[in-house]
This record gives C-alpha cells, sequence and structure tokens, in this order.
C-alpha cells in the first residue's frame, strides 16, 4: 500500500528518528528512490533567496524547447457557462433554504458541503478571469469576475486583480507579495494552536493582509465592485430575508476554511521536505472543482494559458515537470501542515523587495547592507553581523 497518495508515510508510527519521510511525491525522480527528504529550514524565519523567482528561467527554455506551446495560449469560451452555472446553484440553494435555521446540520451540511465547494470554485473563477483568460477583452473580463464575486457576498474581485498580478510578476518580494505571511504570523501563529487557527481562519487572513501590508487606489471598478456586491446583499436580504445571505457568506468562510479544496492555499507555495523549491503542484482529482489550480507550476509558467489546456502543458513538457515534487493530496497538506513542526508559517521564501536590493548594491560598507538586510528579515545585526545565515543568503 502507497501511503505516499494519502499525504505521506510519516501519518505511519516511525522508530528510526534519522529517516524524515517525504510528503510530497516526485513522478520521475532524477535520483531512483529518492524517498527521504532533508533536513527541515529554520523555524525561527523565513527562506530568504539570492536567486530570481524560477518560473521566467523555466518559461524561456520551455518555449525554446517548445515553441508550439503558443498554441495553447488564450481564452476559454468554457469558463463563463462555468461562472453562471455556479452561480445559479448558489442563488437556488440560497433561496431554497430561506426558511431553513441557520443553525440546524442540514443548513451547516449544505453550506460546507455545496456551499463550500461551490463559492471555492467562484474563488478560483476570479483568479482564472484575473488572467484575463475568460474573454477576448479586458471589460467582459472584469464584469464575469464581478458577477463570479456575487454569491461569496464580499467585494474583492477587482482588488484580488491588483494583488494577484503583482505575486506572479514579483513572487517572494517581501511587501510586494500579499500572499506571503507577515512577521506579526510567524511570531504569533508558529505553532501548533496558532496553525490550527490559521488553517481555520485563512480566508480571513488572505482577505485582510494584502489591505494592511500594501494598499491599492482605488479605481471606478473597485467602486462598481463594492456598490454592485451591497446593492445585490441588500435585495437579497430585504427581498427574501437574512437567511439566504448567512447561507452565502457561511459558504465563503467555509470554501476558505478547514475545506478539502482550501488545501491548496498551503499547497502551492510553503516549503516542503526541506526543499527551496517555492511552487508545487497537485494532480489530483479536486482540480476538477478547482480550474485546475493544482497545476500550479505550470499555472505560474504560463499565466496565459487557460485551466482547461494545463494538463496538456504538463504533458507537452514532462522533462520540465515530471522531476519537480508535488503534493499528492491537498486534504492531507492541512493535515500535515498543522501537526508537523517541520512545516510553518516560516515555511515560506522570501526576497528583499527590489528597492532594498538595490539600497543594498549603493550601500558602501557591509555593516549598512547586513542593517538593510535586517529592516526587511526583522532581525538585527549587532554582534552578529558577520556572521551570515546559510537560510537568509541563497
Amino acid at each position: 500500500l502507497d501511503f505516499s497518495f494519502f499525504g505521506g508515510a510519516e501519518s505511519l508510527p516511525n522508530k528510526d528518528t534519522t529517516h524524515i519521510p517525504r510528503r510530497t511525491v516526485i513522478t520521475e525522480p532524477d535520483i531512483p528512490g529518492n524517498v527521504e527528504a532533508r533536513p527541515p529550514h529554520d523555524a525561527t524565519d523565513f527562506l530568504w533567496m539570492m536567486t530570481e523567482e524560477p518560473h521566467r528561467s523555466r518559461r524561456i527554455a520551455l518555449m525554446k524547447a517548445h515553441p508550439e506551446v503558443t498554441k495553447l495560449m488564450g481564452h476559454e469560451p468554457l469558463t463563463k457557462y462555468v461562472v453562471f452555472s455556479v452561480v445559479a446553484l448558489q442563488l437556488t440553494l440560497a433561496i431554497l433554504l430561506r426558511h431553513t435555521q441557520p443553525l440546524s446540520f442540514s443548513f451547516i451540511l449544505v453550506a460546507y458541503i455545496i456551499g463550500g465547494t461551490a463559492n471555492h470554485n467562484l474563488f478560483l473563477a476570479i483568479h482564472e478571469i484575473t488572467h484575463n483568460l475568460a474573454f477576448k477583452g479586458i471589460v467582459p473580463n472584469k464584469l464575469l469576475a464581478i458577477l463570479a464575486n456575487l454569491p461569496i457576498g464580499v467585494p474583492y474581485a477587482v482588488t484580488f486583480k491588483g494583488y494577484h498580478l503583482d505575486h506572479h510578476k514579483q513572487l517572494g518580494e517581501d511587501g510586494v507579495d500579499t500572499d506571503l505571511p507577515t512577521r506579526l504570523e510567524l511570531l504569533c501563529l508558529n505553532n501548533v494552536l496558532g496553525k490550527v487557527f490559521f488553517c481555520t481562519f485563512q480566508i480571513l487572513f488572505y482577505a485582510l493582509r494584502p489591505g494592511l501590508v500594501r494598499s491599492q487606489k482605488p479605481t471606478n471598478w473597485h467602486f462598481f465592485n463594492i456598490i454592485l456586491q451591497l446593492t445585490f446583499n441588500f435585495l437579497l436580504y430585504k427581498t427574501l430575508g437574512p437567511r439566504p445571505l448567512i447561507y452565502l457568506i457561511l459558504s465563503s468562510f467555509f470554501a476558505g476554511s478547514l475545506h478539502p479544496l482550501a488545501g491548496h492555499f498551503i499547497a502551492e507555495h510553503y516549503l516542503w521536505d526541506g526543499l527551496e523549491q517555492e511552487t508545487y503542484s497537485y494532480y489530483g482529482p479536486l482540480n476538477i472543482f478547482a480550474y485546475n489550480v493544482g497545476y500550479h507550476n505550470e499555472h505560474h509558467d504560463f499565466p496565459s494559458i487557460p485551466w482547461t489546456r494545463l494538463p496538456l502543458l504538463h504533458a507537452l513538457a514532462p522533462e520540465f515537470y515530471k522531476h519537480l515534487p508535488s503534493h499528492p493530496s491537498w486534504p492531507m497538506v492541512i493535515v500535515n501542515f498543522i501537526r508537523d513542526k517541520e512545516v510553518g508559517i516560516f515555511a515560506r521564501a522570501k526576497r528583499l523587495s527590489k528597492e532594498k536590493v538595490t539600497r543594498t548594491e549603493l550601500a558602501p560598507h557591509d555593516d549598512v547592507k547586513d542593517q538593510i538586510v535586517g529592516e526587511q528579515t526583522g532581525s538585527s545585526s549587532g554582534d552578529n553581523s558577520d556572521k551570515e545565515s546559510p537560510k537568509r543568503r541563497r
């Protein structure tokens, strides 16, 4: 029995404390029998990288090896029909539950199983549309994203686009990539109870963190998104009462909480098995509900390829992907993240922002450079300024 399918052999009793089992799997490992993880990273700080993010260089190499990859790029007409169907499903369920007590077992069960899955699908529909992959034009894509936002209950589609595109362009840059945990999160949540809290309320972290790290200048699209969402919520409340709105918002909470699909939030960019790999894919069946977002290395390499063609990209260039560790299970990612002391809030790769890099390069003395790095990492150069940490300079 291959227990790696369920998320790794660490679930089994293991008397050999020198053996560190892998949490990820490799389809075609470079080294046969490569089943042990490397020693874990330092749990007191993030992994600070001094190298370029990996997706640009792999994209260039893949396009050189497979120039036909450009045929996979472009919008996917199917996306809008999936969005219309899921929006209709959620509105129908919200109406049907208008006479059901919100604290009843049936209400909560429907909100978790169907509503959580549907609204998570809409999260990822907005993610897909953010890359302008539903229509050829920008305006129709924005309108579809705002429509997909309605059953979620909280206006965020327009705001998400700006933050998410920066996540692609400047992956791992501290203060720019708002997908990264903050130092406050590292200090407060880097233990079992903290990780349980984070996984339970991670939708709130993703909603609140971007505005605290780096605010956006509002545009007319932001106001349109907010006004339309609030108008929709008000009309739903006035027409059918509070329960349909409670159902939609509860569905959104479950979608970003301890839900099988929510494992992708942690699976995508947290560091596992002591590796310095910044992005992980997942090729399992839950991709059916998630716009193939599990093909995450492929997505970051080619954001212009829509969800229906990401498996084709994987099949086109197996030499670029089959040797990369990937996750066998999203639900077990959540379990392993919580229970495994070797992974946690600290397990993210960060880079100095371009502004900090420029200041470092212009700094005339090494002690000034260490001070700048210390500002970014939250550490002080002090008496140890001449002792370079291996995890910080990669």
